[in-house]
Formats: C-alpha cells, structure tokens, sequence
C-alpha cells in the first residue's frame, strides 16, 4: 500500500510523527485483509473482533511531508488465536528501510475473550 505523508501527519520540523506509524501499519494489515478476500466488517458480522495484543517496532529512518511510503504487512504465524505479522514501511523513492514492526493480534469473541480462530477464515488467510 502507498501512503503519502501529509502536513498533519508530520511534527513542526516536518518529519512524521512516531505514533503516525502505528496507523500505517494498521491500513496495511488492512489491505493485507482485502487483498484475502475477508474485510474488518466480515469478522464483526460473525461476532469477531481483532485487537492488537502486542506490537514492536523499529524505527529506522525519518519520513517526511512530500514522501511516498511503501507500507507491507506479511502474515508470520497463525496460531489459535493470533495473528503475527511482520511488517514494513519504505520510501517509495529510494526504498530506504523506515520501519520494522511485528504486531500481534488477538481473536476475540462478543465479551471481548480470545477465541479460536474459524477454520475458513484462518484457510483464507494462509492462501
């Protein structure tokens, strides 16, 4: 996914915020979803929900507004209950490393406890 740095998402030197990132790599895991066929709105009409459980990252090198970023996420492990991605941002212009992240997610029911996975859904997203 390209994502474009805009003036608001930068500090007042122009370089982007270091909580901006955790919304890139949201909209990739995103697009990482889409791109298998299964949607945010999907998990919510089965009485799923995702939660971030943990997240590192890494940051590499400074974006700035005017930059173009490369934003991937990579599905690592499926397990029962989790998702681990690894993922990164780029910059499009020259492929600069960003950021490194692994983020973790957790499958939870409508009260809000881990839950299994289903089968179809966990099919899908190893495809």
């Amino acid at each position: 996914m390209f994502k474009r740095i805009y003036y608001h998402d930068t500090d007042a030197g122009g370089i982007v915020y270091y909580g901006q990132y955790l919304c890139y790599l949201e909209e990739a895991r995103t697009e990482f979803l889409e791109q298998k066929g299964l949607s945010v709105q999907m998990f919510k009409e089965r009485g799923l929900a995702y939660a971030v459980r943990e997240c590192h990252v890494i940051y590499k090198s400074p974006a700035r507004y005017g930059d173009t970023l490369i934003c991937l996420a990579k599905l690592k492990v499926a397990s029962a209950a989790q998702l681990t991605f690894e993922q990164t941002i780029c910059d499009k212009k020259d492929g600069r490393l960003v950021v490194e992240a692994e983020v973790v997610l957790v499958c939870l029911n409508t009260e809000f406890k881990p839950t299994a996975i289903p089968d179809d859904l966990k099919e899908k997203l190893l495809v």
